[in-house]
């Protein structure tokens, strides 16, 4: 093939673009998760995700005009974008539902399976190779959310506080689902229409939960703070709280984008250890905005999983190779 002496040039700019737009995520996505533990304690999850998504698509389909415009988003895989945006609603509904109760940094490292389950799962749904040292090293890595979940670590031993630690492993699994299906979506789909995508599904699930909840009928007799955060009722934001609410849609816009050019520039494998960079971002989130620091136990799980998603990019690295299977003719 005549192209072949420029692949591995192309293979270096395609990753170096998936690594710059999945750290810009990860920022935006720090910033996303400290303003939505801010704001938990006065406003109900599905009003912010309302308020962020609707604010968040008028960046988005802005962006689009520079991507081709509205004929963008013609697909003939509706269903795998609807699928693709429960996955994120699961994923994001669960993990900030843990925020209204657990410190920042323990949710996020929590949270911080789903980029091993991502090169998990790329296994059997994109075909890509995982050596048996990367699959030691994400066994390491789940090692640490053992560690993490001990029994009783949350709310003495009762079976709520359990479950309460689960609720972020719930949403890794639900987002690495997510991103798979990006992969297989971003050989045809822009960045720009995939987030839209998802936008749309925010605040169709957001409207629904007003619709049955928007009331605040079900909070009454709750004591749990992760079920009244899901359930209180919507309230108009204060006047001093409406650049948190913008803040929060222009950070969600950010997201939407630059995960979706992130996966669909790079290897699923490849990309996933890059996420590891929100962990030290939402220590220090948690530290200056809320006080928190992570106990002994935490410190420990952080860096099992942390260390396990660093040593898979750092192997390939050492043998100079993509992470995994590349098909060019499948590329954007």
């Amino acid at each position: 093939m005549d192209n072949q002496p420029g692949q591995p040039r192309q293979h270096q700019d395609k990753a170096s673009q998936g690594i710059l737009f999945i750290l810009i995520a990860m920022f935006f996505i720090s910033i996303n998760d400290m303003l939505i533990k801010q704001l938990s304690g006065s406003y109900p999850l599905h009003e912010m995700v309302f308020v962020r998504s609707a604010i968040g698509i008028v960046f988005s389909i802005a962006i689009l005009q520079f991507e081709g415009g509205f004929r963008m988003l013609r697909t003939d895989k509706p269903g795998l974008h609807i699928l693709r945006g429960l996955f994120i609603v699961v994923a994001n509904m669960s993990f900030f539902a843990a925020l209204a109760v657990m410190p920042l940094a323990d949710a996020t490292a929590l949270f911080f399976v789903a980029p091993l389950l991502i090169t998990v799962l790329s296994i059997p749904f994109l075909g890509e190779k995982v050596g048996p040292r990367r699959l030691l090293a994400v066994v390491v890595g789940f090692a640490g959310v053992i560690v993490m979940l001990r029994p009783g670590r949350l709310d003495g031993e009762t079976t709520t506080g359990q479950l309460i630690q689960l609720l972020p492993v719930i949403g890794a699994f639900a987002y690495a689902c997510m991103q798979i299906l990006t992969r297989r979506l971003g050989i045809s789909s822009t960045a720009s229409a995939m987030a839209i995508y998802i936008q749309f599904t925010f605040l169709a699930v957001s409207i629904i939960f007003w619709l049955i909840a928007g009331d605040g009928r079900f909070v009454e007799g709750l004591e749990n703070k992760s079920a009244i955060f899901l359930l209180r009722a919507w309230t108009w934001p204060a006047d001093g709280d409406w650049p948190w609410f913008i803040l929060l849609g222009l950070s969600s816009a950010f997201i939407g984008y630059s995960l979706s050019q992130a996966y669909r520039s790079a290897d699923a494998a490849t990309i996933a250890p890059f996420e590891y960079v929100a962990l030290p971002m939402s220590i220090m989130w948690g530290w200056v905005i809320f006080g928190e620091l992570p106990d002994g136990w935490v410190a420990v799980g952080i860096a099992l999983i942390g260390g396990s998603g660093l040593y898979v990019f750092l192997r390939e690295k050492q043998r100079s190779r993509p992470v995994a299977s590349r098909r060019p003719n499948r590329r954007y």
